[in-house]
């Protein structure tokens, strides 16, 4: 009894882990673009990776999905 309780830990374990390693990825390296042309124009965001992107057209063509507005609060 006691090894079937332990399997059973086990695998919800992994399954966890598992489905919290999907949040952690927030780079697409589909979307990335070299010597893609944006402006030098300031506006800030904060991408996933908590580095903080000049403009949004360089945060997208970094691969960054997800940002905010602003610089990021390290």
């Amino acid at each position: 009894m006691k090894i079937i309780r332990i399997i059973t830990l086990l695998s919800i374990t992994q399954i966890t882990l598992t489905s919290c390693n999907k949040d952690l990825v927030c780079i697409d390296e589909n979307l990335i673009v070299e010597n893609a042309a944006c402006t030098k124009e300031y506006n800030p965001v904060c991408g996933c990776d908590n580095n903080t992107y000049s403009n949004i057209c360089i945060a997208t063509n970094a691969g960054i999905i997800s940002y905010e507005m602003g610089e990021c609060k390290n």
